[in-house]
């Protein structure tokens, strides 16, 4: 799939600076569509018995995130600013992921519980779920003006890995290598599969050497994070929330670690 449809939500927060870069870096790469959707919370106003929405603290958020968008896109062909304006949470996750149904790829931000920025723990989760595209999160530390040379592909048999590996083609075609790394019992099947995986990036022109990790304990997550940086990693790709050999973790607790823990990009699909 080309990327030729990109958007990236845009808050108040410091890290939306660099969160609109790499959208914009990759809109320029791909010779894409740029959609910046500014979603945020905000408090509306009573004034008698009239409520009224947005409040001036919104409205000059939003005004203030379209000149940002402004001037960071000057050159791109397509490029659009959209404001969600909705004051809950529900109803800002709610148009979110209508808005990502007509993209080929979302960008969000990490939470971060000590910025100000709009971006509630769950909306990361509740994206990756329902958007049926792949969405890629990047952390709240650490500057990533590209991304996409050292890869690291989490590899399992499920549907969900099967899917982020090919969403996330278009953005590792030009890597230097990638690493394919699974967690088995098997550990025979597992090498063979991961063989299976090597052999379709190559026929991508993509070249990835392949690592299987017994399942020892409950750390697998942080083993996983441990690789991205043995590997020097600069982006991590996974399967979200089904995970068969992460069985024990319960749905999504591996995929929450992750948002919690991530150190560089993350591409997630489900």
């Amino acid at each position: 799939m080309a990327l030729k449809d990109l958007m990236v939500h845009l808050d108040q927060g410091e890290r939306t600076a660099a969160r609109l870069a790499l959208a914009v870096s990759l809109a320029r790469q791909h010779q894409a569509r740029l959609l910046g959707v500014f979603a945020q919370r905000g408090e509306a106003l009573r004034v008698g018995v009239v409520t009224r929405w947005p409040d001036e603290a919104y409205a000059a958020a939003a005004e203030a995130s379209k000149r940002l968008f402004a001037q960071a896109t000057e050159g791109l062909a397509k490029a659009e600013w959209r404001d969600v304006n909705r004051g809950s949470d529900a109803e800002i996750r709610r148009h979110l992921t209508a808005l990502t149904h007509h993209v080929d790829l979302l960008l969000l931000g990490q939470h971060d519980e000590e910025a100000k920025a709009y971006n509630s723990a769950a909306l990361a989760e509740d994206l990756v779920e329902s958007a049926g595209r792949p969405v890629l999160i990047l952390p709240y530390a650490g500057n990533f003006p590209a991304l996409g040379k050292r890869p690291l592909i989490a590899w399992s048999e499920a549907r969900e890995a099967a899917r982020a590996l090919n969403d996330a083609l278009p953005l590792i075609e030009a890597c230097d290598e990638a690493f394919v790394l699974s967690f088995a019992t098997q550990r025979e099947e597992a090498e063979a599969s991961c063989a299976d995986v090597a052999r379709h990036l190559a026929s991508h022109g993509i070249k990835a050497k392949t690592e299987v990790l017994p399942i020892e304990g409950l750390g697998l997550m942080d083993m996983l994070l441990n690789r991205v940086a043995d590997r020097e990693a600069d982006m991590l790709i996974m399967g979200g929330h089904g995970h068969p050999s992460l069985a024990h973790f319960g749905r999504g607790a591996g995929t929450r670690h992750i948002f919690r823990h991530m150190t560089v990009p993350v591409l997630m699909s489900a």
